[in-house]
Order: C-alpha cells, then structure tokens, then sequence
C-alpha cells in the first residue's frame, strides 16, 4: 500500500531475481479499512516510492482508484465484496470486520487486471497470506511466493506504520518482537501446550505500556478461529497491538527457528 521500507523492497529484489518481468501495485486500498481515520492517516508517497522501486529493478508500477478497479464504486454498496474464506476467522478477522474481505476483493481484481505468473508477499501479514492463498487457488493463478518478514536490527517487524511512532513508542513497540521470540525459546525448550505459550507472550506484553488486542498461538497447518485445543506439532504465535495511535501486528514461527 505505499510508503515503501526495506520489507517491501526485498520482495520486489526477490520478484526481480525469480521472473522476467516484476509490477508492483502501490494502491491504498479503502476497502480493507474499517476505521476511516487509520485510511486518512496512512502514509503515503508514490513519487518516493516509485524511484525505490526503480532502484530494485522494478518493471511496472501499477496504482489506480478504486472507481478505476470498480467503476459500481460510484454507487454506494455497489462494489460485490469476495469472501475470504475460513482462513480469514479470528484475530485479525474478529478486530477488523470486513478487512479480508476488501483484501479478497482487491487482491482478486489486481490478479485478474496483470495476470501474473507469481505474486510475492510477506509473512507479516500471515492471516492475510492464507486469504490470499485461498484466492490463488480459486482463481488458479498465480503461485503464491510468501517471503520472510524482514526486520530491524532491534528485532522491530519493517511496517509503513512505523513512520508513525514517535521515540518512546518506537521503543515500547520492541516488547511485540521479544514476546515473540520469547515463545519460540519455549518451544525450543520443549513447550507444546497452546495455552502455556500464549501466557508466555502475555507475560511479556501485559504491562509494556502498549494497549494489547490479542496476542494467541495457531497451528499454522489448519487454522482455527480458536486457540488449539491438542498438543502443538507446528505453531504460530501472532500479535496485535496498538502503540500510542498505532495499530501494530506481527508473528513468528514458533516450530521452524529460520522462518520470520
């Protein structure tokens, strides 16, 4: 959606390095915002981001209107919204009513519009990943490349958002990462019970300062709105919080030590 950061561009480098030709879509999208202030405050710069990207060796860069994706847009309602599937239930499907199914929705019509043979996306965004599978799948195009999420050196998940935090919240924002990676040497330590993890993350999220939305553990292999109920052989811890007037998500592989 803009305001590209190191996160963005190396999944543009990898495009580049994988296929012929990359286009990246740089659009805003307004159907995956419930609250329209978040969509007034999200940072935008297209001529920055175009010469980023022109830099990584970026072919197309493709942006519109949501009247151009959707001319019905005119009339309100008018846009069909796509179902995003079981994958979109819980977390960030209960705290963001209707988000993944304007993700759906955009996502589908951009595949439709370039047709690509591959579109990359970052793990970051796991749950929207999984939407995003599904679509692939339905449409039966283009494979699905999901990429590491890429971090700063403190550890701090690359998001567009973090433009937005001043210096306290930037600091207080490193308890989301430490959280995580606490969870993981749990795991490692031989920790298998969905429940015991999630306390683990809350332990170190509850008093950091931040305001906390959820912080829980899934199988990544067959997700569930609700937390597991049987012993973990793979799992995901997610979290998403907001810092100050930030709303915050990140998530970590819990089982595969080398995934983001």
């Amino acid at each position: 959606m803009g305001a590209l950061h190191e996160g963005h561009l190396s999944l543009v480098r990898r495009a580049v390095e994988e296929n012929d030709l990359t286009c990246v879509s740089v659009f805003v999208n307004p159907l995956q915002f419930d609250d329209p202030r978040d969509l007034d405050c999200y940072p935008r710069d297209l001529a920055g981001d175009r010469a980023l990207l022109s830099e990584a060796g970026c072919a197309m860069v493709f942006t519109g209107t949501l009247e151009g994706f959707f001319p019905e847009a005119a009339k309100p309602g008018a846009i069909e919204r796509r179902d995003p599937g079981p994958e979109a239930e819980g977390l960030e499907g209960a705290f963001r009513r209707g988000h993944f199914a304007g993700v759906a929705t955009i996502c589908a019509r951009l595949f439709e519009l370039v047709r690509p043979r591959n579109a990359y996306f970052g793990e970051k965004d796991f749950q929207q990943c999984r939407v995003v599978e599904r679509i692939s799948r339905e449409l039966g195009y283009p494979r699905i490349v999901v990429c590491p999420t890429s971090r700063d050196p403190d550890g701090l998940a690359r998001s567009s958002r973090n433009l937005r935090l001043n210096p306290q919240e930037r600091v207080q924002a490193l308890a989301i990462s430490r959280a995580l990676f606490s969870a993981r040497t749990a795991w490692g330590e031989g920790q298998r019970d969905a429940r015991r993890l999630r306390g683990i993350l809350h332990e170190h999220l509850e008093n950091s300062g931040i305001a906390l939305e959820y912080a829980e553990v899934r199988d990544p292999s067959c997700w569930t709105a609700g937390a597991p109920t049987k012993p973990l052989v793979e799992a995901r811890a997610l979290v998403a919080a907001k810092v100050g007037a930030v709303r915050l998500i990140d998530n970590l592989s819990l089982s595969e030590p080398g995934r983001g």
